[in-house]
């Protein structure tokens, strides 16, 4: 059996640089409204030309202005639709229909090129749509939800101030249910990771993925309860689960497309980490995943 790559220590520069982008999320997560969508915005736009960077070392000719245009609408249309603006009803219909009407789009576009596109090009660029697009619009619905139901006991929380966002919370939730599967993973890997997961990730072990789902599992039960869901331990545990999967899926994702690509990083952006996509890979099929299943669970939850 293949033995596993050893870790290596954390830089003091990949430190400083995780604690600046951890700031800067805690901070626009807690502004909300467009300052969220725009800061979403710019994350998206340089993962977007960071993935076809690595598509074109691949030989492949995507359709990468009109993705990227597309990308942001359906951001700004998200926003609209979600954020109690006037219009609600027209900007939802929009959004809904942003990801067919794109997909035309985009087929449109290289249909026009003097050198007509190929299966590839149109899978590359609509992929590219979903993954960087369509995917992380979910965190800009999962902030915007304002149903107290999700978190009762939030309810005149803080005393004297007003109600804290049940949106925010459960955003805050998500996203420390998938640094908690991170740790887990690397220090449960680290321990007694014997068994090599997949050779997309030589680092990652079986026993590291078992880790970071059972810590998920863990802190997610607790959030469940302390936000006093009914059958809280159960549904909180259910969505740590989920997003321990979802998270592995994403990581696994963008290393198999570093792989075909043939980097070891989609990009430098980031001092000590390298480009956004290594940064957010964990971060893009969670928040569907999160969103649907606590909204699907609502009536249990309530």
């Amino acid at each position: 059996m293949a033995p596993v790559a050893p870790r290596t220590r954390t830089s003091p520069q990949r430190l400083l640089s995780g604690y600046a982008a951890g700031g800067f999320g805690l901070l626009v997560v807690g502004l909300g409204g467009w300052w969220f969508t725009v800061a979403m915005g710019v994350i998206v736009h340089l993962g977007l030309q960071e993935y076809f960077r690595m598509a074109r070392r691949s030989d492949i000719r995507p359709a990468v202005k009109t993705t990227l245009v597309l990308s942001q609408l359906l951001l700004i249309t998200t926003q609209w639709a979600n954020g109690g603006d006037a219009g609600v009803g027209f900007a939802a219909d929009l959004a809904a229909a942003m990801l067919p009407l794109s997909g035309a789009a985009i087929c449109g576009w290289l249909l026009l090129q003097p050198v007509t596109g190929s299966i590839a090009d149109i899978s590359a660029s609509i992929f590219g749509f979903f993954y960087l697009g369509f995917l992380p619009s979910h965190w800009i619905r999962l902030r915007d939800l304002t149903d107290l139901a999700l978190a009762p006991r939030l309810a005149g929380w803080p005393p004297g101030w007003p109600p804290v966002s049940s949106g925010m919370v459960l955003m805050l939730m998500a996203c420390l249910l998938i640094v908690a599967t991170d740790i887990g993973s690397y220090v449960i890997g680290r321990r007694l990771g014997r068994h090599p997961l997949s050779p997309i990730s030589p680092g990652k072990t079986v026993e590291g993925a078992i880790g970071g789902l059972g810590c998920a599992a863990l802190l997610g039960a607790f959030w469940g309860e302390l936000l006093g869901w009914h059958w809280g331990w159960a549904v909180g545990g259910l969505l740590g689960g989920v997003v321990a999967v979802f998270a592995l899926v994403g990581d696994l994702t963008e290393s198999m497309m570093k792989r075909g690509a043939g980097v070891k990083d989609s990009g430098d952006v980031i001092p000590g980490h390298g480009g956004i996509l290594d940064r957010i890979d964990s971060y893009l099929f969670t928040p569907a995943a999160f969103f649907y299943v606590v909204t699907l669970l609502l009536p249990l939850i309530r």
